[in-house]
This record gives structure tokens, sequence and C-alpha cells, in this order.
């Protein structure tokens, strides 16, 4: 996989409350990525950014919210998210800047 698309992949971690649940009792950490990504994509792209071994990549898509603007309908854009379970004993902190 060339290096440059790899750097592309991984756009943000998702960082909410569901996120930081599953982080505890399934050592996954969440992340939102590009919408043609595929899964040896994210984990390369987790492994060579973060210098953590990737046990497994599970990958969701996320339908966009209709929402009302103004007196029209409009629609917010589907996206894609990652969950990344990491090898037991491997961790991501985002406090310090990500690695372990």
């Amino acid at each position: 996989m060339n290096q440059e698309r790899l750097m592309q992949v991984l756009l943000a971690p998702q960082i909410s409350e569901k996120a930081t649940f599953v982080a505890d009792k399934h050592e996954q950490v969440i992340f939102r990525v590009a919408s043609d990504a595929t899964k040896p994509e994210v984990k390369g792209a987790v492994e060579l950014l973060f210098k953590v071994s990737v046990k497994s990549v599970q990958i969701a898509n996320v339908k966009g919210k209709h929402k009302k603007f103004g007196r029209r309908m409009g629609r917010r854009k589907n996206w894609k998210k990652a969950y990344v379970c990491l090898q037991p004993g491997q961790e991501i902190n985002f406090v310090d800047g990500g690695g372990v």
C-alpha cells in the first residue's frame, strides 16, 4: 500500500461516551475514516501512525441525518467509521498526542 494513501485514510478519532465505553470494555478505538477506505488500509494506517499492533478492524457506514434548513429539507453526508481492535496490552492515548 502507498504510504501517502495511508496518511489520508484516517480523518479523526471519534470521541464520545460510546467510544470511551467501547475502548474500556473491548480495547477498541473508533476512527472516522475516508468513505472509500478498506479494512487493510485502516489497519496499515493505524499501525503506521500510532506504532501499535492491530488485531482486527470492523467498518460501519453511518447514514447522514435528515435536517431542516429553513423551509427546505436537507441531508447531511454519509460517512464511515472504523472500530479498530488492538492487541492485548496496546493502547492509543489521544491526550498525550498519540502513541503508547
